[in-house]
């Protein structure tokens, strides 16, 4: 277990997966400052479960990923920050705030790779790409389909997570994956169901 500084957000990072953030609120900026000055220079983040992202008083969700920093660039306004998805965590004890959030979290075990998931990740990179292909004719997307994954095969089963155009609650339940089988499952799954929802005809007037 550790104490660590903490960032709700919007949105769902996973492990292998890059971060980009402005930060403008003092209390996000006393946080930058203090993390800077250590190596690796990280924080935890969990997806808000009801609330903003601004002013606090958010509630969050357990489970998160550690981003560590990768580049920090000063701007007119606010700090651009740059971060990469590293390990996920459970929030075990949310801290008081100080003057930032914080909390006492547990790294969670990575998910074991196994060569015979090979054919299962292939099928589960076919159906991403599909679907963030059929996504970008109805609006623009942040991952094109032809996007480049890593070449390592447990990276890329959380990378294919990452970018496929699921919703925050689908995000949630695959980061929560005990196995990298029950991963490439559940993300066949819920990319059907996203694809099944593009798919369907529109409501006559």
């Amino acid at each position: 277990m550790t104490i660590l500084p903490m960032f709700p957000l919007g949105s769902v990072l996973f492990p292998y997966m890059p971060l980009q953030l402005r930060v403008f609120e003092d209390r996000y900026l006393v946080m930058l400052s203090r993390i800077l000055h250590e190596e690796p220079a990280e924080f935890g983040v969990v997806l808000i479960e009801r609330g903003q992202e601004v002013g606090g008083g958010e509630r969050r969700f357990a489970i998160g990923t550690v981003a560590q920093v990768t580049e920090v660039e000063a701007a007119e306004g606010f700090v651009a920050v740059t971060a990469q998805g590293e390990r996920r965590i459970e929030v075990l004890d949310w801290l008081e705030e100080d003057p930032h959030p914080q909390a006492v979290a547990r790294e969670l075990e990575p998910l074991d790779w196994d060569d015979e998931l090979l054919p299962l990740r292939e099928q589960a990179e076919q159906a991403v790409r599909r679907a963030l292909a059929l996504a970008s004719e109805f609006a623009d997307q942040l991952w094109p389909s032809t996007v480049e994954l890593s070449h390592d095969p447990a990276a890329a089963a959380w990378q294919l997570a990452g970018i496929s155009p699921l919703g925050p609650l689908d995000q949630i339940a695959l980061l929560r994956s005990t196995t990298m089988e029950g991963l490439l499952t559940s993300l066949l799954e819920f990319t059907a169901a996203a694809v099944d929802a593009l798919s369907a005809p529109w409501p006559e007037d």
